[in-house]
């Protein structure tokens, strides 16, 4: 099982580079909704509920946010995020270590639906792949790992570059 899931983690961090690549934000929206899905499925095989989530909405929030922008939609996913954070605090009693998984998907629902410069987007995105990090390491997720330093080195490749 574990083999599988660090399967679809591989599938991630090969789409995720490309989408970091980018030069248009939906071309990385799009690209990167494929890839959160593949990292979505990889983080539910390995019971890690938060991420698994967290990684889902965004998948959904990437391609509602390519053609649609509204405060609407942001409320509403930055809703759902608080309400699955809470409901695995409260209802499924798990760790502490979910406010960091949550953290990091509500700074990339926030920048995916508001921020439209590349480069902007790519320095609120700094934080969200260094929570998203510290999430992966602690869940013992390879591919999460790789897939978070892989978008950090291309974040700061892109931003480093005129």
């Amino acid at each position: 099982m574990n083999i599988i899931a660090e399967g679809f983690g591989a599938i991630a961090v090969v789409l995720n580079f490309i989408g970091y690549r980018q030069t248009n934000v939906d071309k990385y929206l799009l690209i990167s909704a494929f890839a959160l899905s593949a990292l979505s499925v990889h983080f539910f095989m390995l019971d890690a509920m938060a991420a698994g989530i967290g990684t889902l909405l965004a998948s959904v929030r990437n391609f509602v946010a390519i053609k649609h922008r509204s405060n609407i939609i942001l409320f509403f996913f930055v809703a759902v995020n608080l309400g699955f954070l809470a409901y695995e605090w409260f209802v499924l009693d798990h760790s502490w270590i979910i406010f960091i998984a949550y953290a990091s998907s509500l700074i990339f629902t926030v920048g995916s639906l508001v921020i439209r410069n590349t480069h902007t987007i790519r320095k609120v995105f700094l934080l969200a792949e260094t929570l998203g990090l510290l999430y992966a390491i602690s869940v013992g997720s390879i591919f999460g790992t790789v897939f978070n330093v892989s978008n950090l080195i291309s974040i700061l490749s892109k931003l480093r570059k005129p």
